[in-house]
Order: C-alpha cells, then sequence, then structure tokens
C-alpha cells in the first residue's frame, strides 16, 4: 500500500494505492483519495507510508529554521481587505495594488524608508503574504516601491472621492487642519519645499511643505493635500471648502476649522455660500474687542456651563462662551514664566545700555529681539533717554515697565475660549457646536501618529515633488489602516488598566502580533512553511479586529 501524490490537478490530492503483478502485468487497485492538504502535508503523510516518518519522540522529528515575522503583516492584511482597501486603491489583482498594501502595512509595522522595508524580505513575510514575491525573493525597489508610489499620485483624486463616499455625507462635519513637515537634502528645483515658519516640528534651518488634512466628525482621514512650505493656513480654507463640495460631491457641509484658518475675512467670503456652515474660534483679540465694547463681560464665561449670545456684528452666528479651569491655570503659570524671563533679559539690556556707549538702533534691535522671543512685548513699555556720563562722553539709558493693566486684562480671559458657528440651534445645539470644534483634537492627533515613529512620515528624503506628495498620500493611508484598527481594538483598550497596570498600546498589539512567527520546518526529510498558533491573547486580539491568519 503507497500514497500517490498527483499534482496535474489546480489543487495536489494524493491517492490510496496498492500495486501488485496479475498475468506478469502491474495492476493497480485504488481505494480512496485525500484532499483538502497543501502538497508539504501530503508530503509527510507519503513518507509515513513509506516508513521515513521520524518517531514523535525523537529529537529529529522536528526542525525548524528561517523564522520570519509573520502575525502583525497577515492580520493587518486581511484587516485592510475587510477594509476592501484593495479596491479603494484600485484593481485588487493589479500587482502595483499589492506593492502599495505592502507599503501601507510596512510604514505601521516597520516605519522606514522604501529600501529599508525591501531589505527586510529575509526577515518579514510582508512582501509574500501581500502577493508581491515568492519566499526568500527580494523586491526590487524601484519596481515594486517607487513606480508604484509614482502611480498612487494618479489615482490619488479617485481614491479620495472612494474614501469620501464611505465616510462623509450630506450635512456632515468635515474637519480640516493643517501642519508643517521639514525635509532633508537640497531641493534647489522643487516648487513646493520653502522656508516657513513651523508649526509643531520645531526643526530650525530645515526646509518643510505643508500638509492638509480632511477628516470625517470621527477623525477618519478622507484626504490629503501638500502645499508650499511657506503656505499660510488661512489661505487654503476658501479652495478647500470648494473642494470639498465639488470634487467629494457634497453639497451641505459643517466645515469645521481653528481659529487661524476661518478667519474674518475668510468667513465674509463663504458665509452666505448655500448649503455651507461653519464652526471656528474666535481670537483672544477678538474677545477683549466684545469685552471692551461692553458687548460681553468676563463674568459670564462660567465652568459648568455654555452661555449662548447672537454675534453682535452678524445676527446668523451664534457665540458659545465657555472656559476652562485647566487651560486657565496652564496659561496663567505660562504667562509668569515668560513675563519673568523677559524682565531678566530687559534688565541685562537695560544695565548693558548704560555701562557702554550704544545707538538707539543697537539697543532698540536688542529689545526687539527679547519681545519677538517670548511674545510679551503687548505688556513692556520702555523708552531711551540720552545721558552723560564720564568725562563729558554721551551714552543712553534704557528704562522699561510692565503694563499691568493691559496683564490684568489679559488675565480676565485665561481658559476662556468662544466658538463662532452659523448652523442654526435646531440641527446643533450648544453642547454640540463646542463638542464639534473640540473635535479637532482628532485631525492633531493623526498629526501625532503620522508624524511619530509609528508612520515615520518625516523627515521627507525623496527629492521630487511628485514623490513627496505620494509619500505623504501613503502615509495617509496607512493611517487610514491604523485608525480602523484602533477603532476595532476600543473594547480591548477600555478594558485595560490604567497607569503602572495598564498593558495594551497600539505598539504592544503590533508586538504580540508579530511574536506569530513563520519557519521554515523539516520532518521526516520534508521542507514545509510552517505558523505559529496564536496564542490565547493573541486570539482575542485577531478576534477584536475580526480577521483569521490564512493558515498556509
Amino acid at each position: 500500500m503507497h500514497l500517490e501524490i498527483q499534482t496535474h490537478r489546480k489543487n495536489p490530492c494524493a491517492v490510496l494505492r496498492s500495486s501488485f503483478r496479475k498475468d506478469g502485468k502491474v495492476v493497480h487497485k485504488s481505494f480512496g483519495r485525500v484532499t483538502g492538504l497543501s502538497l508539504d502535508q501530503l508530503k509527510i503523510l507519503q513518507a509515513a507510508f513509506r516508513g521515513q516518518a521520524v518517531p514523535v519522540d525523537s529529537p529529529q522529528a522536528l526542525s525548524t529554521s528561517h523564522s520570519r515575522e509573520f502575525g502583525a503583516c497577515a492580520a493587518l492584511l486581511a484587516l485592510a481587505n475587510d477594509l476592501e482597501l484593495p479596491r479603494i486603491l484600485g484593481n485588487p489583482k493589479d500587482p502595483a495594488t499589492r506593492c502599495l498594501l505592502a507599503m501601507i502595512i510596512g510604514k505601521l509595522v516597520y516605519s522606514g524608508s522604501k529600501l529599508s522595508l525591501v531589505n527586510l524580505f529575509n526577515d518579514t513575510c510582508l512582501w509574500e503574504v501581500c502577493g508581491v514575491t515568492q519566499r526568500g525573493e527580494r523586491p526590487d525597489v524601484e519596481t515594486c516601491c517607487y513606480q508604484p508610489l509614482d502611480d498612487l499620485l494618479q489615482r490619488q483624486s479617485a481614491i479620495q472621492k472612494k474614501l469620501a463616499r464611505r465616510h462623509l455625507s450630506n450635512g456632515t462635519l468635515v474637519l480640516y487642519d493643517m501642519t508643517s513637515v521639514y525635509l532633508e537634502g537640497e531641493y534647489s528645483e522643487s516648487e513646493i519645499v520653502a522656508y516657513g515658519r513651523s508649526k509643531a516640528d520645531g526643526k530650525r534651518g530645515c526646509a518643510q511643505v505643508v500638509i492638509g488634512l480632511v477628516c470625517n466628525a470621527e477623525g477618519c482621514p478622507v484626504g490629503v493635500e501638500v502645499f508650499r512650505g511657506n503656505t499660510k493656513d488661512e489661505s487654503t480654507v476658501v479652495e478647500k471648502i470648494a473642494q470639498i463640495r465639488n470634487d467629494f460631491g457634497i453639497e451641505e457641509i459643517i466645515f469645521v476649522g481653528d481659529r487661524g484658518m476661518v478667519t474674518q475675512a475668510n468667513y465674509d467670503k463663504v458665509k452666505d455660500t448655500k448649503g455651507l456652515s461653519t464652526i471656528t474660534a474666535l481670537t483672544h483679540p477678538q474677545i477683549l474687542k466684545l469685552i471692551d465694547e461692553k458687548h460681553i463681560e468676563a463674568e459670564l464665561f462660567d465652568e459648568t456651563k455654555i452661555v449662548e449670545m447672537i454675534d453682535p456684528v452678524d445676527s446668523q452666528r451664534r457665540l458659545c462662551l465657555c472656559r476652562n479651569p485647566e487651560s486657565a491655570a496652564r496659561e496663567t503659570q505660562t504667562r509668569q514664566e515668560l513675563l519673568e524671563q523677559t524682565r531678566k533679559a530687559l534688565d541685562k539690556i537695560a544695565l548693558g545700555t548704560t555701562r557702554m556707549s550704544a545707538s538707539a538702533e543697537q539697543v532698540g534691535e536688542r529689545v526687539g529681539k527679547v519681545l519677538n522671543r517670548f511674545k510679551m512685548g503687548k505688556f513692556v513699555d520702555w523708552k531711551l533717554t540720552d545721558i552723560e556720563v564720564v568725562k563729558g562722553k554721551p551714552a543712553k539709558s534704557m528704562q522699561w515697565q510692565f503694563d499691568q493693566a493691559a496683564i490684568d486684562r489679559e488675565s480676565l480671559i485665561d481658559g476662556c475660549y468662544i466658538v463662532a458657528a452659523n448652523v442654526c440651534k435646531e440641527r446643533l445645539d450648544s453642547e454640540q457646536t463646542v463638542a464639534a470644534y473640540k473635535s479637532l483634537s482628532k485631525v492633531e492627533q493623526a498629526f501625532r501618529n503620522l508624524k511619530t515613529v509609528q508612520i515615520d512620515l518625516r523627515p521627507i528624503y525623496h527629492h521630487r515633488d511628485d514623490r513627496i506628495k505620494a509619500h505623504v498620500l501613503l502615509c495617509m493611508l496607512s493611517y487610514y489602516l491604523q485608525w480602523h484598527m484602533k477603532q476595532r481594538l476600543e473594547p480591548l483598550f477600555a478594558a485595560d488598566g490604567k497607569h503602572e497596570n495598564r498593558r495594551w498600546t497600539f505598539q504592544a498589539v503590533l508586538a504580540r502580533l508579530s511574536s506569530i512567527r513563520k519557519c521554515r520546518a523539516t520532518l521526516a526529510g520534508v521542507e514545509f512553511d510552517h505558523s505559529d498558533t496564536p496564542d490565547a491573547e493573541q486570539s482575542t486580539i485577531l478576534r477584536h479586529l475580526g480577521v483569521r491568519l490564512p493558515l498556509k
């Protein structure tokens, strides 16, 4: 009796046979067929029929080698398929789509550059499970990374329209914010890389680009755009609103932007647009102006309730007055620290001015640098007077003081903010309006995730404008996958401990999944790939994600 493996069919199978001679001829008799097993499994079964199998208790029963990460990549690919991300990217069977999936998943699991991801081919099953290469084959960085990346930029409009249809609807909240991202290298021929004011990176001496991100009310990203590095936030708002309504096909939206974007000038341009409402916040000077003109009083800002009033300038806009005691304490402390630093620096200048001969221009330059550094110029009054020192040598004397009235006036609105919206009260009440503005923190969270080591958006090393834009889009799609992953893992995070008893983070989840390995195994002389069986903790994670790892 023996097992004959047949590989001419679409799926391999084996036939259980016996062979014997009858009338001088070899006759075969079949007893059944074995199906549903892989070729490697059939070979092991065949070895057992031949008596070549090693006893289970033998040290040579099973040996493994070439262990590679498998679980995290396979789980994220299963999640991407469940979200229909391949279809959003284009044709799921297109090799370029499979390469893009590998880079999107690789950004979350490994971060790093495209080349570093390619060089991990011996340590990860990423390229294999995504259908890009066979086991042990090194992907070509040009074919598997840069060419699909160039193709991705051509698909951007179609991809964002699909995301908008899925996550935005008529009358929905649309969150929009911007940030800067620095680059390394020379960009003399770039049209989008420029030196500008860094909003969050705190990186000096590096050129940058500015990124605008569009999210739905829950913070799910649906669109991204790269602007020149010296672009001002407010200059993009009117065009972005038109793009959302026209390109995404959404006639009615509630656009939510921070106080630096939906300026009074921008609001005046769009306030009469049919189907458009805006939610933003007033700046500190605008709040102080309302107080000075007796439209509101500082006592109206309450920590326990929202006080609503009609904008005295625009009867269509509601003003929601709020106060956050934690922000108030933080702003007071910050101002005191900056005032103290300003005092020390100005005293030093005043002392030096008296001791040495300095022109008014030189003193003014020094004072200007101090006031610009600490942003306390509105609280400082200073002047220069001529004096005569030893032997009749002329000099300058500097006197300065804090404007205590201005400081007290500013202190009145510590922790106070006003949310301004031209949304009717029947649609969003006061609490809902304030909550809508606060939801901008979800876009800020998106930027934090994009810029940290998890996705590694910065610094950008690409030197072509189209590659820079494609890289940003790729990172946004990685965050799209991460956002959905976090949503599904929310029950796991909610049931977690606190402080030192906290167990789970997104990084910890990836680490636990990454410990599921696939290795090359040898049994009875037959080589095959074998993946670890998820333990109870890993199975819980996979159950929350709603995915199952492939058996092969």
